[in-house]
């Protein structure tokens, strides 16, 4: 692999570890990169790579949020003689809240991912993408503004608050919507606050994306290069360091400002892709 060729897997690792969790669309930038300096890759191994490389980023929720994730326990519980195995019945219940979520999406994913993968992920449809839902991010935190919010934690939540949050993610479908954008916007409708939309969102993308992955590595085979096997296991890497840093100033920032600036940047990103791409290309 040459310099150069680092360098862009490098960007790409950086561009994901940053943009996966902001609702700007991790994928679209990522495409974006790609248009502009591509990969020296077979598109089949980035159509998988593309996804993949997010099992990176999803690594460090994990690590970031592993006591709130994990529903086993060991030591001392009121009623109990010494120190034994327990469960944790409210992570259990998150949990559960998480795969009633997930539902709406790998339904939608499954019946369309192979047709938007074929047709849609062109920049011009990605820069609309960001455009119309930078907007809608926007309206919605301007509709929000000085209204207090029904749920504030992920233990709050409803079943019927995840399902609906699930519905909207299904609009991720869609190459530049952004998965996190989708929840966050869903979330924020419905009267949850920004914290446990940022919270459930980081949650939700777990089972998400190794669902995704797995599809995805299934499609394509387990047979790889060995550049390919650098490209994918530096990709992730990269992507998890970045993220361990940007998942925590994340949840900092929403704590007091809204999501506007995020919207604002989504929408000049679009048009600064439309005329790229109108112009330049």
């Amino acid at each position: 692999m040459t310099a150069f060729e680092w360098l862009k897997l490098i960007i790409i690792g950086i561009v994901e570890g940053i943009t996966e969790w902001l609702p700007v669309s991790s994928t679209a930038h990522m495409l974006l990169v790609d248009a502009v300096l591509p990969l020296s890759q077979s598109e089949e191994f980035k159509n998988m790579f593309f996804i993949l490389i997010q099992l990176g980023a999803i690594m460090a929720v994990v690590v970031t949020f592993w006591k709130r994730l994990w529903p086993f326990g060991y030591g001392e519980q009121p009623g109990m003689a010494g120190k034994k195995c327990y469960v944790k019945k409210d992570i259990f219940m998150m949990w559960f809240k998480v795969v009633v979520a997930c539902i709406p999406g790998f339904i939608v994913t499954m019946l369309f991912d192979d047709y938007v993968e074929a047709h849609l992920q062109t920049p011009y449809v990605i820069a609309i993408a960001l455009a119309v839902y930078g907007l809608i991010l926007i309206l919605i935190e301007q509709y929000r503004k000085n209204k207090e919010a029904r749920v504030t934690s992920v233990d709050d939540l409803s079943f019927k608050d995840a399902f609906i949050i699930g519905i909207f993610q299904c609009l991720s479908l869609i190459p530049g919507t952004s998965r996190s954008g989708s929840t966050i916007i869903g979330s924020l409708s419905i009267g949850i606050n920004r914290t446990t939309a940022a919270e459930f969102t980081f949650f939700m993308a777990v089972p998400v994306m190794f669902g995704l992955s797995f599809i995805k590595i299934l499609k394509f085979g387990f047979h790889f290069t060995a550049m390919e096997a650098v490209t994918l296991f530096a990709g992730c890497a990269i992507a998890f360091a970045v993220s361990l840093f940007v998942i925590r100033a994340l949840l900092n920032y929403v704590k007091k400002h809204d999501y506007k600036v995020f919207g604002i940047y989504r929408i000049i990103l679009g048009i600064v892709v439309i005329l790229y791409f109108a112009l330049v290309k």
